[in-house]
């Protein structure tokens, strides 16, 4: 059978294309690492990795709010704690005061530290963070979380002005983290420390003198309820931040399962590809001098 020059020359030249376009793609991945360049390469095995890259990336977001949650619960455990040991000491002046040996310049002396309490204990409460939101007003992030209105009737001046609303970051398929916390139920502490310093404040006062005692026992009793509110909101933290770190590590480990099948899915096996680089290159050269030999063939060979 005979074969037209121009029919060979085609032939030819589609098989060195071809051979040429396989050598230029396995160099390509073997620069690479990857397996894969396209998802033609291997449609199944793109899929797979396709989905584990997904996986990754919600795993990777999981941890990432975790981490967010973890330093938010810190910092607000922080200003808790400063809270707690503002109330604990207004608590221990409150006991001294109700002492009946006190006299009335030794009450008076309790003024300035009661003031600076109170005043430390509302600064607190309406902290801010980093991006100026207050952090104790619920969802009320604009709003500060306790105002102070100076016009207002004496025990009544401190108003809780934010929201008991919960602020919740997902943390895990379906699992949810509360990230905010309020101080309801602070401003009451406030106003009966304020009444306190009122009364402590009046002249010809005494330690007998009737109406001091009912502001001292009731700030007494509201700087113990203070302290359960907010050591109770110090302990939530606690638990809350060990469930965190509990989820962090499953997640870490899911994290390096997804990495491992990555890898071994989507690493290019450099031995093989060395083996089969070779025998592209040799095939090449073959397809290269038969050309070259047969081109230069012609009837005269076999006169």
């Amino acid at each position: 059978m005979r074969i037209a020059t121009s029919q060979f020359q085609a032939t030819m030249n589609r098989g060195l294309q071809d051979n040429q376009s396989h050598l230029a793609s396995l160099t390509s991945r073997m620069a690479s690492g990857k397996k894969l360049q396209v998802p033609s390469d291997d449609p199944v095995t793109a899929v797979r990795l396709s989905r584990l890259s997904r996986e990754e990336a919600i795993v990777g977001q999981y941890r990432d709010n975790i981490a967010s949650i973890k330093i938010r619960l810190s910092t607000n455990e922080t200003y808790l704690t400063s809270m707690v040991n503002d109330i604990t000491q207004s608590h221990d002046l409150l006991v001294w005061a109700a002492d009946a040996s006190n006299t009335g310049d030794d009450l008076k002396s309790m003024i300035t530290t009661m003031t600076t309490l109170r005043d430390s204990l509302l600064y607190s409460a309406n902290e801010k963070d980093q991006e100026g939101r207050y952090v104790f007003s619920g969802t009320l992030t604009n709003t500060p979380a306790i105002t102070y209105d100076p016009n207002a009737a004496i025990g009544s001046r401190y108003t809780f002005t934010g929201n008991t609303n919960q602020q919740k970051s997902v943390v895990g398929n379906g699992i949810t983290q509360t990230v905010n916390v309020d101080v309801s139920g602070l401003e009451t502490v406030l106003n009966q420390m304020d009444s306190t310093i009122n009364e402590l404040s009046q002249p010809g006062i005494s330690s007998s003198t009737p109406s001091l005692q009912a502001a001292i026992n009731a700030n007494m009793q509201g700087a113990s309820d203070a302290l359960g509110l907010i050591s109770s909101k110090i302990a939530n933290f606690g638990g809350a931040q060990n469930v965190m770190e509990t989820l962090d590590g499953n997640h870490a480990n899911v994290s390096l399962s997804n990495q491992t099948a990555i890898l071994d899915l989507g690493s290019l096996d450099m031995g093989e590809a060395a083996t089969e680089l070779n025998g592209y290159n040799l095939a090449l050269q073959a397809s290269y001098k038969a050309y070259s030999k047969i081109t230069n063939l012609s009837l005269f060979n076999v006169l």
